[in-house]
């Protein structure tokens, strides 16, 4: 079976002091000068932007209306050790009105649905926490 691809995010990205970043359809256009860690914050936008598309299947599925405040924090440390580079997260998820125990199972199947939980899942370390 042949896989539909649904979207292709095209960006440009050129390093330095005047480096930046920008997509072929214009939506995203940012400077990136260095030393800056814009690569964490870019992937902790992408990601938790992934995941209210996530909560929002799984709610859909549970026939549960998410909130209107839904929200995602993410957090990407950079870390070293041992001279290698890695990265680790915590997604802190607001779910504000729903009963806690609906609250975490949403958390739980929007982390098996997410494209970018997928992609990490067992290559850095992953926090969901509900806030």
């Amino acid at each position: 079976m042949t896989a539909k691809v649904l979207f292709t995010g095209k960006t440009h990205t050129t390093g330095g002091r005047d480096g930046g970043t920008r997509s072929s359809d214009g939506f995203l256009d940012l400077k990136l000068a260095q030393p800056h860690p814009a690569a964490e914050n870019l992937f902790g936008a992408a990601w938790s932007a992934c995941y209210i598309g996530a909560l929002e299947v799984a709610a859909g599925q549970k026939k549960i209306a998410l909130p209107a405040q839904t929200a995602v924090d993410a957090e990407i440390d950079l870390a070293a050790e041992g001279g290698a580079y890695f990265l680790r997260s915590r997604l802190n998820v607001s779910l504000p009105g729903l009963d806690r125990e609906v609250a975490q199972a949403l958390i739980e199947a929007a982390h098996a649905i997410c494209p970018y939980s997928k992609a990490t899942h067992g290559n850095i370390a992953v926090e969901t926490n509900l806030v």
